[in-house]
């Protein structure tokens, strides 16, 4: 599997388990509605969880521009590799979206509110100030991106067999796919104690690309997708990445 197909699939299942858990707290007659935000929270956290251990092996499990154009600015990624990430995660994003739509559409048949169903593909911010909105998406997505960048992996080196020609090699024992669960614990943190003014999008693809699914497919009276506030989630975690990876510089510089 090439990195890009690997971020296409991982942005897809981000996004189809955590909007998922978005609808099925949002929307009327479900099982899991008015579950409250810690569900939503940690269900955010369990689908990156599940989306970096799935893909993080084949693509480093980026799964957000903001974290593809921070370790790019870090010198850990080739710049050339961007714009194919990026262009991956969106329109994994969108697909991820409209499997959502497809999984709950009984459920948004019986929704009267326009504005539960948009926060099912797109965030919506509590209180509506572009300068506070931004700044909350800032801080978010710094957090995300540092934590991913200082990250250190819990590895334990062994001593292996020796071959009569070799020095003793060493050989790294991990964790595997448990490796994936501290980003997703990181999630689930910024999500209870960061998200509750702008609904912690911290992550580009994940906002607009559900955004343009909400904006395409026949959601019965679903309103606007609302476009002039589309930029803030956009803007602001990749302002914050790049505030991440400035911050590592210095730290790793001065070490």
């Amino acid at each position: 599997m090439s990195p890009y197909v690997a971020e296409f699939l991982g942005t897809l299942l981000l996004v189809l388990l955590g909007n998922g858990v978005v609808a099925n707290v949002v929307l009327p007659l479900t099982k899991g509605n008015n579950g409250g935000w810690i569900v939503i929270a940690f269900g955010w956290g369990m689908a990156v969880f599940v989306a970096v251990w799935c893909v993080g092996p084949i693509s480093g499990g980026h799964i957000n521009p903001a974290v593809t154009l921070g370790l790019a600015t870090a010198g850990t990624l080739p710049w050339t590799d961007v714009c194919g990430y990026i262009t991956a995660q969106l329109l994994g994003a969108i697909a991820g979206a409209w499997l959502v739509y497809l999984f709950y559409r009984d459920h948004y048949q019986v929704c009267d509110d326009p504005a539960a169903k948009l926060c099912t593909f797109a965030t919506i911010p509590a209180i509506r100030r572009a300068s506070s909105n931004l700044f909350s998406e800032v801080v978010g997505t710094t957090v995300l991106v540092l934590a991913v960048l200082l990250v250190v992996g819990p590895t334990v080196e062994v001593v292996g067999e020796v071959a009569a020609d070799q020095d003793t090699p060493l050989v790294t024992v991990g964790l595997g796919t448990l490796g994936a669960l501290p980003v997703g614990l990181l999630v689930f943190a910024i999500g209870l104690s960061l998200g509750g003014t702008t609904g912690y999008a911290i992550n580009p693809a994940r906002d607009l690309g559900p955004r343009i699914a909400h904006a395409l497919l026949p959601v019965p009276n679903k309103g606007t997708s609302d476009w002039p506030y589309a930029w803030v989630p956009v803007v602001g975690p990749l302002l914050g990445g790049q505030i991440a990876a400035g911050v590592c510089k210095v730290l790793v510089e001065n070490t």
